[in-house]
C-alpha cells in the first residue's frame, strides 16, 4: 500500500468534484475547491475521521467494500478505479459478470451511422444497444423483454417465424457453431457468475445442436465477413459485416454495411426510411 500515493490521489478526486455534481448545496464559506471531506466521507458511507486519516498518510489499508465506496463517491472511471485499488494494495477482482453498461460514446456512435445497422452485443450475446436501422432489418429490440434479446437463445431455441432461423440470416448455422464456442470462453472468464451459467444450461437442455457443439470443447472460429438477410418486407438484403471489440467491457460492436451502390444498399435506405412498420401485412 503507498499511502502517500493514495492520499494524494483521494484528495485530487476529491477537489475536482462539485457539490452540484452529487446533488448537494455549495453553502457559504466553501474556502477549497471540490468537496469536503466530510461530504466525500458520507458518500463513500465511512466515516469522516477514517477518510481523513486515509488522506493524510495516516489510514490502515481499506477493504475492498471500503475502495468500492470511494470509487463511487468520487465518480472515478475504470482506469481510475483501479488505480485506486493498486495503490490501496488491492487489485480489482475481475468482474463477477458480463457487463451491460454501454458506454455513451459508442452509444451516440450508433445515432451517428445512419446507413449503417449496428448492435452492441454483452459476452452472453445479449443485444444490450442498438440502433434505429437494426431494428429495422433485423426486429425492435426495445419492444422485447430482456430474455428475449438474447441472440444465442434466439439461434438455439427460437422462435423461428416462417422457418427463419435468426432474421433468415444466410450464416445462421455457422453463427450457432461461433456461438457456442464463444459461450465456452465466456463461462471460462465468469465461472461464478449465475446468468452465465443459467443460459448455458438452459441451452443444453432446450437444444440437441448445442449439446452436440458444447461437448466438442472448441473454443474459437472464424468470423463471417458477409452474410445474407432474408427480411420480409425487402427481401434478401447482403451486408458486410464488421466488429469492433470494446475490451475493458468484454462487449462488441456490430456493424452491417451494404456495398455503395448495390441494391442492398438501397434495401437498407428504404428500412431506414419504413423503421419497424410492417407493410407486409394488412391494417
Amino acid at each position: 500500500m503507498d499511502k502517500r500515493e493514495l492520499a494524494d490521489f483521494l484528495r485530487s478526486r476529491r477537489e475536482r468534484i462539485t457539490p452540484a455534481d452529487v446533488g448537494l448545496p455549495a453553502g457559504p464559506r466553501r474556502r477549497t475547491p471540490g468537496l469536503r471531506r466530510e461530504e466525500a466521507a458520507q458518500l463513500a458511507f465511512i466515516s469522516t475521521e477514517y477518510y481523513t486519516r486515509l488522506e493524510q498518510a495516516r489510514g490502515p489499508r481499506p477493504s475492498r467494500e471500503v475502495l468500492t465506496g470511494l470509487a463511487r463517491a468520487l465518480r472515478l472511471s475504470d482506469a481510475e478505479r483501479a488505480h485506486l485499488h493498486h495503490l490501496a494494495g488491492a487489485p480489482p477482482a475481475p468482474p463477477p459478470g458480463p457487463s451491460r453498461e454501454v458506454r455513451q460514446s459508442i452509444l451516440d456512435l450508433l445515432d451517428r451511422l445512419p446507413q449503417a445497422a449496428a448492435i452492441v452485443t454483452s459476452a452472453i450475446y445479449e443485444v444490450i444497444a442498438w440502433n434505429d436501422l437494426a431494428c429495422a432489418l433485423m426486429e425492435d429490440f426495445s419492444a422485447l423483454p430482456r430474455r428475449d434479446r438474447n441472440l444465442a437463445r434466439r439461434a438455439f431455441l427460437g422462435p423461428h417465424p416462417q422457418g427463419r432461423r435468426l432474421y433468415g440470416v444466410s450464416d445462421a448455422d455457422a453463427f450457432a457453431r461461433t456461438t457456442a464456442r464463444t459461450l465456452r470462453a465466456t463461462a471460462a472468464r465468469y465461472p461464478d457468475d449465475p446468468e452465465v451459467a443459467e443460459l448455458i444450461a438452459e441451452l443444453l437442455d432446450g437444444s440437441e445442436e448445442f449439446a452436440r457443439l458444447w461437448a466438442s470443447h472448441d473454443v474459437c472460429a472464424a468470423p463471417t465477413l458477409c452474410k445474407t438477410f432474408h427480411h420480409p418486407m425487402v427481401g434478401p438484403v447482403t451486408v458486410n459485416c464488421d466488429a469492433l471489440d470494446i475490451t475493458d467491457r468484454d462487449q462488441r460492436v456490430v456493424f452491417y454495411t451494404a456495398p455503395p451502390g448495390s441494391s442492398s444498399e438501397e434495401a437498407l435506405r428504404l428500412l431506414s426510411v419504413v423503421g419497424t412498420q410492417r407493410m407486409d401485412v394488412p391494417r
